[in-house]
C-alpha cells in the first residue's frame, strides 16, 4: 500500500504560531506522528508527504530521523486539498503497490488497528473503505452558519450517520483516474465522495476517537491527554524541569540595527559579536540548554569555529529545540527578559513573541518577552549593550529519562 499524507493546509483556524503539521504534540511534530504509524506499518511500501513546496526543507527538519526512510518522498501541493491529493497520486508509484490510503496529516494519532481494519475491508472486496466514528451528540439544524445567536431549525435524525476519519484507502489505479476525470471547478472535502458519486460499495470500519482531527489550538490539548491516558501516562509523575538563560552583549561602533529577539530592532549601532549577537536568543537557547543538561550555547556553537561567524541565531534556537525533541521532551514555555536603555523594545515586543514561537513550534501564548531597565546602573544603564535572561520549562515523558512513576 502508498500512503499519502496531505501536509499542504494553511491552518487559518489555528491561530497564531506555525503551521499545525509542524507543531508539537508529545515531543515530535505533528506531521511525525503520522508518518511514524505508517512507517511501522509492514503493508506500507511507499509513503509520500504532499506539503507546499516553500516548506519542503522545514517539512523534512521536522520529521527528523524519519526522515531517512527510503520508502518517503516529498512532493509539493496546490491551493486545494483535492489538488493535492492529486498531486500525491501522480507521484506515487503504482509498481509499489495496488492499493493507496489518503491521510490528513492534521490527524496525526493514528493506531495500527484502524490501518489494519480498512485493508482487510479492501481485501474483502470494497471500492474504497474508511475509517467512520457514531455520532453521540444530538444535532440541531440552524438557519444560518454562525453557531452564535443563530435560530434553531430543528433537530436531526443522527441515527444514521457518522463522522468521516482518515486515512482513506482506495484502489490506486481507480481513485487516480476519477481525481484526473473529477470536473475541476467542483469542489470535494474528501475522496470518498468520488466513489459514492460512481455507485461503488463503500465499506466503513470502526475508527478510533484518538484519530481527531486538529482545527483549533484548544485540539491539541484534548488530543495530548487522550494520548496519555491511552499509554497510561497518567499514572505518571509529570518530569518537569526548569532551565535558566543568561547573555550580555556590548553595541558595537557600527551601525544598527540590532537583532534581538529574531527580529532586527531599529538601533543607533549593532551588537558585537561572533554570531548575529542575538542577545534574547543566545540567553533561550542556554535555558534549554539548562533543562536538558547539555552544556550550553558555547558548546555547541563555540565563537572559535569560523563556521558560526555571522550565522543566525535563529538557527541555534531550531537546534536547541530540536535537541528537547530527540530527548523525548516538550517544551511547555519559554520566557525572555531583555535589559537595556536602548534600543526600545516595546513596540517589537509583539514581533518578537511571534518570531520565537515560530523557531520553537509553540503558540504565543506559551512565550513570554518582557523588557526593563537598570535604572541607569551599570554597563546597560550606561547604553554599553545589553542582557537577556531567559527561563525554559520542558516536560520529559520518557522513563528512560528520568520520569517516575507514582506509588
Amino acid at each position: 500500500m502508498v500512503a499519502i499524507i496531505l501536509a499542504a493546509g494553511q491552518s487559518s483556524r489555528m491561530g497564531d504560531g506555525p503551521e499545525k503539521q509542524f507543531r508539537r504534540l508529545n515531543g515530535r511534530s505533528v506531521t511525525a506522528h503520522a508518518v511514524s504509524a505508517f512507517c511501522e506499518h509492514p503493508a506500507v511500501t511507499q509513503i509520500i508527504i504532499v506539503c507546499a513546496a516553500e516548506r519542503a526543507a522545514d517539512l523534512t527538519a521536522s520529521l527528523g530521523d524519519l526522515a531517512d526512510d527510503p520508502r518517503l518522498k516529498i512532493t509539493g501541493g496546490g491551493v486545494r486539498r483535492q489538488d493535492s491529493v492529486l498531486a500525491g497520486l501522480k507521484a506515487a508509484d503504482p509498481s509499489a503497490a495496488t492499493l493507496v490510503a489518503i491521510h490528513d496529516a492534521a490527524r496525526p494519532v493514528l493506531p495500527r488497528a484502524v490501518i489494519d481494519r480498512l485493508l482487510t475491508a479492501m481485501h474483502d472486496g470494497a471500492a474504497a473503505a474508511l475509517p467512520v466514528m457514531p455520532v453521540v451528540d444530538t444535532l440541531k439544524a440552524i438557519s444560518g452558519t454562525a453557531v452564535d445567536g443563530t435560530a434553531v431549525d430543528g433537530t436531526v435524525d443522527r441515527s444514521g450517520l457518522a463522522v468521516a476519519q482518515t486515512p482513506q484507502v482506495f484502489h490506486l489505479a481507480d481513485i487516480l483516474s476519477l481525481h484526473q476525470a473529477h470536473d475541476t471547478d467542483t469542489e470535494i472535502t474528501d475522496d470518498i465522495q468520488l466513489i459514492e458519486a460512481s455507485g461503488r460499495p463503500v465499506i466503513t470500519v470502526q475508527g478510533d476517537r484518538r484519530l481527531m482531527k486538529l482545527t483549533t489550538a484548544e485540539d491539541f490539548d484534548i488530543l495530548e491527554t487522550l494520548i496519555r491516558t491511552a499509554e497510561g501516562s497518567d499514572q505518571m509523575i509529570p518530569d518537569i524541569r526548569v532551565g535558566n538563560g543568561f547573555d550580555v552583549h556590548r553595541f558595537s561602533d557600527g551601525p544598527g540595527p540590532a537583532r534581538i529577539g529574531g527580529i532586527d530592532v531599529p538601533s543607533a549601532h549593532s551588537l558585537a559579536a561572533h554570531s548575529d549577537g542575538d542577545v534574547g536568543l543566545h540567553a533561550l537557547c542556554d535555558a534549554i540548554f539548562g533543562a536538558l543538561g547539555d552544556g550550553d550555547i558555547g558548546t555547541h556553537f563555540p565563537p572559535s569555529d569560523d563556521r558560526w561567524k555571522n550565522a543566525d541565531s535563529a538557527d541555534f534556537l531550531t537546534f536547541a529545540v530540536q535537541r528537547v525533541a530527540a530527548r523525548g521532551a516538550i517544551i511547555q514555555h519559554l520566557d525572555l527578559t531583555l535589559i537595556c536603555e536602548t534600543p526600545k523594545i516595546g513596540p517589537h515586543r509583539a514581533a518578537m513573541q511571534q518570531r520565537i514561537a515560530s523557531l520553537a513550534g509553540l503558540s504565543p501564548e506559551r512565550v513570554g518577552v518582557k523588557a526593563t531597565t537598570s535604572e541607569k546602573l551599570g554597563f546597560t544603564g550606561r547604553g554599553e549593550g545589553i542582557a537577556a535572561q531567559a527561563t525554559a520549562t520542558l516536560v520529559f515523558r520518557s522513563l528512560a529519562d528520568g520520569g517516575t512513576h507514582g506509588t
